[in-house]
C-alpha cells in the first residue's frame, strides 16, 4: 500500500464511503494527480460585481462564448484549491461522516470540468449550461455533508482552524455558483428564456436597482405568511403572532447587488428575530415591533434591524459572545454537536435536494410542509434548526468586501449591523 506523503488523505478505500458514491476510480485521488497540481498551481481570476454586470451588459453570441469558457476553464481552478485543503486535513476529519462525500463531489466535478471542450456556438453553450446546472444540483448536499463532518471533527481542530477551512470552503462554494448562475441566466437571457424578475433591472443574476426596501418587506411577507409557524400556547391554540416589521431611514435606497444574497441574509436576520420576539413575550397582549433602519452611505449602504427579543447571551446560553454564532467549532458554540443539530444535518445531507442557504428554498420546503399538513400524509409544524442561517449570511455579508455585527442588549433585545458596499468595485473575497 502507498505511504502518505505531504500530508495528503490516505487512500480512500480505507474511508467507509457513503452509499451513494462510486469511488472505483478514485483510490489513488491523493496521489495520481498531476493534473490536480497543474490546477491548483493557478490563482483564481477573481471578478468584482461592476465586471460582471459591465461584461453581460451589451450582450452578443461572441461575448456569451467567451463568458461560457470563462466559466469552463475558472471553475476548475477554484475547485482544485479546494481539494487541496480537502487533502490537508488530517485523517480524523477526513473519517468523519460527510466529508469523503464532499470530496468524491469536488473531484467528479474537477475532471469533468477539465476534461470538457471548448464552447464554439450557441447550441454547444446550451448544453454546457445544461451539464453546470446538472453540477450544480448534484453539488446541493455539500452544505450539510460539509458542516456534518466538521461539526463531528471539532473535537480535533482548533476553532480558529475549523473556521477558517469551512469559511475557505463555503465562500469558495458561493463563487462557483456565482459564476455558474450568472452565465446560466446570462444565456437565459440572450436566447429570450429568462425567468421573470418583476420588472427589475438585472443583467445576469445582479440586480442594479435592488431596492432594499422592498427585499426587506418580501421577507417580512414570506416570514409573517409562514404556515410551519408553532401555534401559541398561551393563545389557546391560536395561529404563532408575528411582530410588525417597521422601516425608517433611507428607504428608496436601491444599489447593484445579488438579490438572492442579500434576502437571505435579511431573511435570516428578521426570523431570528421574530422567534427571539415571540418567545420573550408569549402571553403578552402584543408583540413589540422589529426596527430596520436603512442607511445610503457614500461607499456602502447600511442596514440596522432592531428587536427586543431579549438579547443573544441570554437565549443562546451555549455562546459566550455574539460572535461565536458565526462558528462551525463547538468551543466557540456549543450546540454544534447537539444531537438534533446533527440529525438535522444528517437528514439533509441524505436528501436529494441537499440546501442551498436561499429563500426560495426555504419557502418552498415550508409549502411542502403544508401541503402535506393539509391532506393529511404529514404531521411536521416547524423544521428542524440546523444552525446554518447566521454563519452563512456571515459570509455571504463577507463575499464582497461587507460585514455583518451583532451587538445584544442583554435582557432586552439584539441590534444587528449589516453594511454592503454599493460600489461595486470590491472584488471576491476567496482564499487561494
Amino acid at each position: 500500500m502507498l505511504n502518505s506523503r505531504k500530508g495528503h488523505l490516505p487512500l480512500i478505500h480505507e474511508i467507509k464511503a457513503p452509499r451513494r458514491l462510486q469511488p472505483a476510480s478514485t483510490a489513488l485521488h491523493f496521489y495520481q494527480n498531476r493534473q490536480l497540481e497543474l490546477y491548483a498551481s493557478k490563482e483564481a481570476k477573481r471578478l468584482t460585481l461592476r465586471q460582471l454586470v459591465f461584461f453581460g451588459r451589451s450582450m452578443n453570441e461572441e461575448r456569451l462564448l467567451k463568458s461560457a469558457n470563462y466559466v469552463r476553464t475558472e471553475l476548475p481552478v477554484r475547485i482544485a484549491h479546494r481539494l487541496r485543503d480537502l487533502q490537508a486535513l488530517p485523517y480524523v476529519v477526513v473519517t468523519q461522516e460527510g466529508v469523503a462525500r464532499v470530496y468524491e463531489l469536488y473531484w467528479s466535478a474537477f475532471e469533468r470540468l477539465r476534461r470538457h471542450p471548448p464552447i464554439t456556438n450557441l447550441a454547444e453553450n446550451e448544453k454546457f449550461c445544461k451539464f453546470v446546472k446538472t453540477l450544480l444540483n448534484e453539488h446541493a448536499p455539500v452544505i450539510p455533508n460539509l458542516s456534518l463532518g466538521l461539526s463531528l471533527a471539532s473535537p480535533y481542530l482548533s476553532p480558529d482552524k475549523l473556521d477558517t477551512f469551512m469559511r475557505r470552503m463555503l465562500v469558495s462554494r458561493i463563487s462557483r455558483r456565482v459564476l455558474a448562475e450568472h452565465h446560466i441566466a446570462l444565456s437565459e437571457s440572450f436566447s429570450g428564456c429568462g425567468k421573470e424578475t418583476d420588472g427589475d433591472p438585472h443583467v445576469g443574476i445582479i440586480f442594479t436597482g435592488l431596492n432594499i426596501k422592498r427585499s426587506v418587506e418580501r421577507c417580512a411577507k414570506l416570514l409573517s405568511e409562514s404556515p410551519i409557524w408553532q401555534t401559541d400556547p398561551y393563545d389557546e391554540g391560536k395561529p404563532h403572532r408575528r411582530p410588525e416589521v417597521r422601516l425608517e431611514g433611507h428607504l428608496d435606497t436601491a444599489f447593484a447587488y445579488i438579490r438572492e444574497h442579500l434576502e437571505y441574509i435579511i431573511f435570516e436576520l428578521l426570523k431570528n428575530s421574530m422567534r427571539a420576539t415571540h418567545l420573550k413575550h408569549q402571553g403578552e397582549p402584543s408583540l413589540p415591533p422589529i426596527q430596520v433602519t436603512i442607511v445610503a452611505g457614500e461607499h456602502d449602504v447600511g442596514i440596522r434591524i432592531s428587536d427586543q427579543g431579549g438579547g443573544l447571551l441570554v437565549a443562546q446560553k451555549h455562546v459566550s459572545i455574539p460572535s461565536d454564532l458565526f462558528s462551525f467549532s463547538h468551543v466557540r458554540n456549543a450546540m454544534r454537536l447537539e444531537d438534533s443539530r446533527l440529525g438535522a444535518l444528517r437528514t439533509a445531507s441524505l436528501s436529494e435536494h441537499g440546501l442551498r442557504a436561499t429563500v426560495d428554498e426555504q419557502v418552498g420546503r415550508w409549502q411542502n410542509v403544508a401541503v402535506k399538513n393539509l391532506d393529511g400524509t404529514g404531521s411536521q409544524t416547524l423544521h428542524q434548526r440546523i444552525g446554518i442561517g447566521l454563519p452563512m449570511s456571515y459570509i455571504y455579508a463577507t463575499y464582497f468586501g461587507g460585514s455583518l455585527e451583532l451587538v445584544s442588549l442583554d435582557g432586552w433585545g439584539t441590534d444587528v449591523y449589516l453594511r454592503l458596499p454599493k460600489l461595486g468595485t470590491n472584488l471576491e473575497d476567496i482564499e487561494v
